[in-house]
């Protein structure tokens, strides 16, 4: 088998997808017979990172695998093929996203004692229905209250291979134009999206959630192992 086929096949399955394929699901798309082996698929992946070097999409590597997207670049002009107005978060929302993020594991009454007010149910609901935050364990003190971290969605969606990957709490001020390259769809009632803490100063879909980290969560930062999927210990207890 050419090494153009399997390029073209690899390149055809990323563009078809949508989403990103981990390189044992891209060599399941072959015939068992004439099946390319992982480093005549990396090749190839390689191969089409660098031809995408001066072009208006790249290949991104990302928690899952890899996928094909457009370059942050571009995102402004590309969006206007939605003219809808793209789905609104609050800012407690996302100052509740970028701690979990952070300092993960974290439990809700750590994220209250950060931010100084009380967590909206609706918040914590909405990042999960995402899939953006999960529960990790439960820590052990009295109450075993719940630990969030977050998922591999989350990973994902921001374009990162790990949670390492997060820039430092320090560089995020200069960070306002990145932009997520996927857009989540909309659903009928998210919860949270519009919620009572911070609507006023909400931000839109397509925002990254880091710009919104608050200098307060700056003194810890306890990012995941960046294994193919984090893990966490259930039973820690804070330094």
């Amino acid at each position: 088998m050419s090494e153009n086929h399997i390029r073209n096949v690899v390149e055809a399955a990323l563009l078809a997808a949508g989403k990103s394929l981990p390189v044992a699901d891209l060599a399941q798309l072959f015939d068992e017979d004439g099946r390319p082996e992982k480093p005549q698929l990396e090749a190839a992946l390689q191969q089409l990172e660098s031809e995408y070097a001066d072009r208006g999409i790249e290949l991104k590597e990302t928690a899952s695998g890899w996928r094909i997207q457009i370059k942050q670049g571009y995102g402004r002009e590309v969006s206007r093929l939605w003219p809808e107005r793209p789905q609104r978060y609050s800012r407690a929302l996302l100052e509740t996203l970028a701690l979990v993020a952070y300092r993960q594991p974290i439990t809700r009454a750590e994220i209250e004692s950060v931010r100084g007010v009380a967590v909206n149910p609706n918040i914590i609901k909405t990042l999960m229905e995402r899939d953006w935050v999960r529960v990790v364990g439960h820590r052990d003190v009295p109450g075993h209250p719940e630990l969030l971290g977050t998922t591999r969605e989350f990973l994902d969606y921001f374009g990162l291979r790990s949670i390492d990957e997060l820039p430092p709490l320090a560089e995020l001020k200069a960070m306002a134009d990145l932009n997520p390259q996927l857009m989540l769809p909309v659903a009928g009632d998210a919860e949270g999206a519009e919620g009572s803490e911070g609507v006023e100063s909400g931000i839109h879909e397509g925002e990254t959630a880091a710009v919104v980290a608050t200098e307060s969560a700056a003194p810890v930062v306890e990012p995941a192992p960046s294994d193919d999927e984090p893990v966490y210990v259930a039973d820690r207890t804070e330094a």
